[in-house]
C-alpha cells in the first residue's frame, strides 16, 4: 500500500512542477490537462482506499517512508499514517479539488496567469494531503505551513490589485500568530515526551495530564492542558476563529475557485482535523475543551450575524463558511468530533457547491458580485439556480439533505455535552441556524427571485454557464443530497473512527445518541416531532422571504431603526479598526520609540557613539603629554622616580 499513498500524494506534486515551470511549452490545454489527471488520479485511490479500509477492514498503515534526520533519540520523519479518518479526508479533498480542477477552465478561461494558476491548486492538493496524511507532528507542522504558503500566493494570485496583496498579506500575518501557539504546543509536547510521533506522544496523554509546567513564577499549569491550548491557537488561526477570523472575508479577493477549494473545503478544516486528530490529549484536558467551546460558540453566533448585512455574494458564503467552521468547533469542545468531522465532510460538498455557484453568477454577470445589481436569475441560469437552491438548503440543515445529518446530530451532541461551556455553546448553535437560514435565503432570493436588477448590456448578453462550470456544480449538489442517507449511521454510530478517534466514556455523548438512533428515515421524520432547529430553520427562511421579497423596503427601515447595532455588524464588530488602529499603530509607535531611545540614543548615542566620544577627549588630554622635549621626558621621570621612592618610604 506504501506505493498508493505515494502515488496520491505525488502525483498532484509532480503535475504542479510540471504546470509551473513548463507552462510555455505545454500550454493551457497541456496545464490543465495534466493536473486534472493527476489530481484524479489520486482521488480514485484516495476512494480505493476509503473502500479497502471502511468495506474491506484494512489495516491501519502507520510507517515512516523517509528519515529527514536524527539527533540523539530524537529521529525526524516524513510517514503516513492512514485510518479512517485520513481516509475518508484524503477522499474529500481529493474531490472537491478535482471538481475545482474542472471548474478553473471555465472561470479562468481568460486569465494571463491560467497556466500559473493549475500550478498552485495542484501544489495545494499535494500539501494538504501531505498534512491529513501526517503520523508525526514535524509532517503535520511542514503540510501546515505549506498550505499557508500556497494560501497566500492564491489570496494575492492578482497580484497587481492592491487588495489582494492587502488581503494575502493580512491573511499571512493572522496565521503566523496561530502558527507561532501551534509550534508552541509541539515544542511542549516534544519536551516532555521526546517524540514527534503520534502514537508515542499519544501514549502520554495520561501521564501529561498529571505534570505541570510553571509559566509564570510561581504559577503551575497543567502541561498538557497547555500543550493543548497552544494547538488550538493554531486551528483558530488556519480554521479561522474569533479572534483570528479577519483574515478569510478578504480572502474572496483571490479567484472564486480559490474560495471554494481553500477557504470552504479543505485549507480552513484542517485546524478541525487536527483537533479530531488531537483527540487523545484533548480528551485529559476538561480546561481545552472547554477553551474549544466557547470559542467555537461565539464564532458560530457572531460570524454567522455578519452575513447578515454583507452584499457581496461571495462575502455571504465565506461568512457562512466562518460560522460552520464555528459549529465544527463546538462539536469537538463537546468531544463529538467523529459529529465535527462528519460535518466537515458534509460540509465540504455543499459549501464548495454554494463557491462554485456564486461564481457561476459572478461569470454570467460580467464578474459583478453585488447582489444588489442581481436579481431575476433563475430564468436565465437554471443549472446554477437549482443547484444553488440545493446548496443552500444543505446548508441550513433542511430534512434530507447532507446538512440536516450533520447539523443536528451536531447540535444534539452539544446539547447532551458536560462540558464547561456546553450550555452558552448549545444557545449559540441552537440560534445560530436561525441566523443561517436567514442569510442564506437572504443571498439566495436577493440573486435568483425578484425585480432584475442587472445592468441592460449584461442581461443582452446573460445566459447559462458553458459545461466545465456546471458539470461540477452537478457532481457536489448530488453529494450535497445523498451523502446524508448513506453515510450517518455507519460514520457516526457505526464505531467507523473507533481506532482513529479516542473519546473518554463519561464524554461519549455521540454514543448517547446513538443508542436513540433507529435509521436515516427515522431520524428526518423524527426531526418534525422534536427537533427545534428544524423549525427555526423553516422560520429563518420565512422571514427571509417576508423581508426581501413580500417587503423589500423594511430592511432598510430596520436597519435605520437599530442603526447602532447595525453599525456595529457593517464594521465586523470593530476587530478590523482595532487590529489596524491599535495592534498595527501600537506596535509601530513601540517600535519607533524603541528605535529612537533604545538604539538611538542608548546603543549610538551612549554606548557606541558615546564610547568613542570618551576615547578621542582622552586622547585629547593624553597626546598633550607627548611634546617630543627630552627634558620633558626626563621631569617626568624624576617626578615618577621621587613618587615611587616616597611610596616605599610611607611602607617601610
Amino acid at each position: 500500500m506504501e506505493g498508493i499513498y505515494l502515488t496520491i500524494v505525488l502525483c498532484p506534486l509532480a503535475a504542479s512542477i510540471v504546470a509551473g515551470l513548463f507552462g510555455r511549452q505545454i500550454g493551457r490545454a497541456g496545464a490543465h490537462s495534466i493536473t486534472i489527471a493527476a489530481v484524479a488520479v489520486s482521488f480514485l485511490l484516495s476512494a480505493y482506499v476509503l473502500k479497502a479500509i471502511a468495506v474491506d477492514g484494512a489495516a491501519t498503515y502507520n510507517a515512516a517512508v523517509y528519515r529527514w534526520a536524527a539527533v540523539g533519540a530524537l529521529t525526524m520523519e516524513v510517514g503516513f499514517l492512514v485510518d479512517h479518518l485520513t481516509a475518508l479526508m484524503m477522499t474529500v479533498v481529493t474531490f472537491v479539488s478535482l471538481c475545482v480542477h474542472v471548474y478553473t477552465i471555465g472561470y479562468m478561461h481568460d486569465d494571463d496567469g491560467y497556466q500559473r494558476f493549475f500550478s498552485y491548486i495542484s501544489l495545494f492538493t499535494f500539501a494538504m494531503l501531505m498534512l491529513v496524511m501526517s503520523n508525526n507532528f514535524l509532517q503535520l507542522f511542514f503540510g501546515w505551513e505549506a498550505v499557508g504558503v500556497v494560501s497566500y500566493l492564491l489570496i494575492g494570485f492578482w497580484y497587481k490589485r492592491d487588495t489582494a496583496i492587502f488581503a494575502n498579506m493580512k491573511a499571512f500575518l493572522v496565521n503566523r500568530v496561530g502558527d507561532f501557539g501551534f509550534l508552541l504546543g509541539i515544542a511542549a509536547l516534544l519536551m516532555y515526551t521526546g517524540s514527534l510521533d503520534y502514537v508515542q506522544v499519544f501514549g502520554h496523554a495520561e501521564r501529561l495530564s498529571g505534570e505541570s509546567i510553571e509559566i509564570v513564577s510561581g504559577m503551575q499549569w497543567s502541561a498538557l492542558t497547555v500543550a493543548c491550548i497552544c494547538l488550538f491557537v493554531g486551528a483558530m488561526g488556519k480554521s479561522a476563529q474569533m479572534p483570528l477570523h479577519v483574515w478569510l472575508p478578504d480572502s474572496m479577493e483571490g479567484p472564486t475557485p480559490i474560495s471554494a477549494l481553500i477557504h470552504a473545503a479543505t485549507m480552513v478544516t484542517a485546524g478541525i482535523f487536527m483537533v479530531a486528530r488531537m483527540s487523545p490529549l484533548f480528551e485529559h484536558s476538561v480546561t481545552a475543551l472547554s477553551v474549544v467551546i466557547v470559542i467555537g460558540a461565539t464564532t458560530a453566533f457572531l460570524t454567522g450575524l455578519l452575513g447578515l448585512v454583507q452584499n457581496d455574494i461571495k462575502r455571504v458564503v465565506a461568512y457562512s463558511t466562518l460560522s460552520q467552521l464555528g459549529y465544527m468547533t463546538v462539536a469537538l469542545g463537546a468531544s463529538a468530533y467523529a459529529a465535527g468531522i462528519f460535518h466537515l465532510a458534509t460540509h465540504a460538498f455543499f459549501k464548495a457547491l454554494l463557491f462554485l455557484a456564486a461564481g457561476s453568477v459572478i461569470i454570467a454577470l460580467h464578474h459583478e458580485q453585488d447582489m444588489r445589481n442581481m436579481g431575476g436569475l433563475r430564468k436565465y441560469m437554471p443549472i446554477t439556480y437549482w443547484t444553488s437552491l440545493i446548496g443552500s438548503l444543505a446548508l441550513i440543515g433542511f430534512p434530507g439533505f447532507s446538512g440536516f445529518f450533520s447539523k443536528d446530530i451536531l447540535i444534539e451532541a452539544v446539547h447532551a455535552s458536560t462540558t464547561p461551556g456546553a450550555h452558552f455553546a448549545y444557545w449559540c448553535v441552537l440560534i445560530g441556524v436561525f441566523v443561517t437560514a436567514l442569510y442564506s435565503f437572504r443571498m439566495f432570493f436577493l440573486v435568483f427571485h425578484g425585480e432584475e436588477r442587472i445592468d441592460p448590456h449584461v442581461k443582452s448578453h446573460l445566459h447559462e454557464s458553458p459545461w466545465v462550470v456546471t458539470v461540477p456544480l452537478i457532481a457536489l449538489a448530488i453529494p450535497s443530497i445523498v451523502i446524508g442517507w448513506l453515510t450517518v449511521g455507519p460514520v457516526l454510530f457505526g464505531g467507523f473512527f473507533d481506532e482513529a478517534i479516542f473519546v473518554l466514556e463519561e464524554h461519549d455523548v455521540v454514543g448517547e445518541l446513538g443508542a436513540e438512533f433507529h435509521g436515516s428515515l427515522a431520524f428526518v421524520t423524527h426531526a418534525f416531532v422534536a427537533s427545534p432547529a428544524l423549525y427555526l430553520a423553516a422560520a429563518g427562511v420565512l422571514v427571509a422571504w417576508f423581508l426581501y421579497m413580500y417587503r423589500p423596503g423594511l430592511p432598510g427601515q430596520i436597519s435605520e431603526k437599530i442603526d447602532v447595532i447595525h453599525r456595529l455588524l457593517v464594521n465586523k464588530y470593530y476587530f478590523d479598526w482595532f487590529n489596524e488602529n491599535v495592534l498595527a499603530r501600537g506596535t509601530r509607535c513601540l517600535g519607533g520609540g524603541l528605535s529612537r531611545f533604545g538604539d538611538q540614543m542608548v546603543i549610538d548615542g551612549g554606548i557606541v557613539n558615546g564610547s568613542a566620544r570618551v576615547v578621542a577627549l582622552l586622547s585629547i588630554v593624553v597626546r598633550n603629554l607627548q611634546s617630543g622635549y627630552l627634558y620633558h621626558y626626563a621631569f617626568a621621570m624624576i617626578i615618577g622616580l621621587a613618587a615611587l621612592i616616597g611610596w616605599l618610604v610611607v611602607e617601610l
